[in-house]
């Protein structure tokens, strides 16, 4: 990452953190769940870019603080990217669980776009020992 981003401990404002989901092509939860979640992080950090002021990438980690942390929320806008922001964010978050918790569980989601930046930080697909899933709402009509 080079002089024209600064990377900083701390959330991203409900706006930005929506914005950054969305431009970013993550899925866009309900405002009301961004309020309540993004300052719920165990870690976070954001990339603000020097010359326009604008947050640019961010990325989360959930955790009990002891033995799991799920990294969570990575995302850089599309023309910030191939830049090292990711990098930078994905190195803070994982300094911060080293130091707090060395030898932890850490884990992820990630979607295509970001595997080799998550292989490249030495993470590894489970399957087929295990598989990542989610609960699957019903949509009411």
């Amino acid at each position: 990452m080079d002089d024209s981003y600064r990377l900083e401990a701390g959330s991203p404002s409900v706006d930005d953190y929506l914005r950054l989901r969305r431009e970013a092509g993550l899925s866009e939860p309900a405002r009301e769940q961004a309020v309540r979640g993004v300052d719920g992080a165990w870690a976070s950090v954001k990339v603000i870019h020097r010359p326009t002021g604008e947050i640019v990438g961010m990325g989360r980690v959930i955790s009990d603080g002891g033995w799991y942390f799920h990294i969570v929320d990575m995302a850089v806008l599309p023309a910030h990217q191939r830049r090292g922001i990711g990098d930078a964010v994905l190195d803070a978050l994982l300094a911060e669980i080293d130091a707090a918790a060395p030898g932890a569980y850490v884990n992820l989601l990630g979607d295509p776009p970001g595997w080799r930046l998550y292989q490249r930080h030495g993470f590894v697909e489970t399957a087929p020992g295990t598989i990542g899933m989610r609960r699957a709402l019903e949509t009411k009509s």
